[in-house]
């Protein structure tokens, strides 16, 4: 099989012939049909965030067909589509039972940890499949993984977004505009898009954003407390940039919260003692999606509720993965999610 191979940090990947996996019980081969391109393998790939081995096959947001299973592999079979989670827990430790496996400390990550869905084929626990529903694509159902899983998680579990508040959203890439699109969604009465791309901002507010705000030229902070009565509910920063993280906590109003979810490696700073515990502010880290985050959100796509035909905006072959990682890594460009499809070199 065909897979990119991450060697160093900066270095181009190579796309080379590869054993397929051998499988071990519980686990299951998956010929790879989509997999989206996300700002964290730009983020591995220039070494800001570091991985545990390499070489690595990159790629966390996965879909495909069962080609193979291992021992004690039971409930799939062959040509099923499925959706692969990066990663589903051990189902043992305390963070398992307490239905938040993304922070589960024992799993492996694919694409991060382990080999992921840069390749033709990738090997995975059976855990972590779910079934790709008719009607939702392999482009579509790989992104839902984390793309749209992810904001869903950082609105919803950390965030606690009730009908009616207001929201102002960090950071209009990948995530972003889909926490907008969310954030319609579940309700909120206003929603408050801030970005320095023009092209980002255009697309949040087609998205659904009442108000775009464009932080080279004002502060964000002043302007949605100006906009939204003394400032918003829920603040959520897809950037990670300690200046980011600041507005996001300055834009709340009392009582508010900010979620961050942007893998930035600069230090935070917050509003001095005395302010942010007088207008009880909470600042809340959030981390990828749980299983139940995953199966909403697939649910709202196969209803109808969710629309993701404008996420998808390249589609490029295996030997194209360098030119997705320096397309997203462009401030200037235009991009929700890039998806490699590696049967296209076949």
């Amino acid at each position: 099989m065909r897979a990119s191979k991450f060697s160093a940090p900066g270095a181009p990947l190579t796309v080379e012939e590869c054993p397929v996996p051998a499988l071990d019980a519980g686990e299951v081969l998956v010929r790879v049909m989509a997999a989206g391109v996300c700002g964290s393998d730009v983020h591995m790939w220039r070494g800001i965030v570091p991985v545990r081995q390499l070489p690595l096959t990159l790629g966390h947001e996965m879909a495909g067909t069962v080609e193979a299973w291992g021992p004690a592999v039971a409930g799939w079979g062959p040509g099923d589509q499925v959706i692969v989670r990066a990663a589903s827990g051990c189902g043992e430790c305390g963070a398992c039972s307490d239905g938040r496996d993304n922070l589960c400390s024992r799993q492996g990550v694919l694409g991060m940890d382990l080999d992921g869905g840069f390749a033709q084929y990738v090997r995975a626990p059976a855990a972590n499949l779910v079934p790709l529903p008719q009607g939702i694509s392999f482009e579509a159902g790989a992104i839902l993984t984390d793309a749209v899983a992810t904001p869903y998680h950082a609105i919803v579990n950390r965030g606690g977004l009730h009908a009616g508040e207001s929201v102002a959203v960090f950071g209009c890439g990948g995530l972003g505009v889909h926490a907008v699109q969310l954030a319609r969604l579940l309700g909120a009465a206003t929603i408050v898009a801030v970005d320095v791309r023009r092209p980002a901002r255009e697309r949040a507010e087609r998205a659904g954003a009442g108000t775009v705000i464009d932080a080279a030229e004002s502060s964000p902070a002043k302007e949605i407390q100006r906009l939204a009565d003394g400032g918003v509910d829920l603040a959520l920063d897809f950037v990670g940039k300690a200046e980011t993280v600041s507005q996001a906590v300055r834009s709340l109003r009392p009582g508010g919260r900010a979620v961050v979810v942007g893998m930035g490696t600069e230090g935070i700073a917050l509003p001095p003692p005395s302010l942010f515990a007088w207008r009880e502010h909470a600042v809340l880290g959030s981390f990828g999606s749980t299983l139940h985050d995953l199966e909403q959100v697939i649910e709202f796509v196969s209803s109808g509720r969710l629309d993701l035909s404008g996420s998808i905006t390249a589609r490029l072959p295996l030997s194209g993965v360098n030119d997705a990682l320096r397309i997203l890594e462009d401030p200037v460009g235009d991009h929700v999610r890039i998806v490699i499809v590696p049967s296209e070199e076949e």
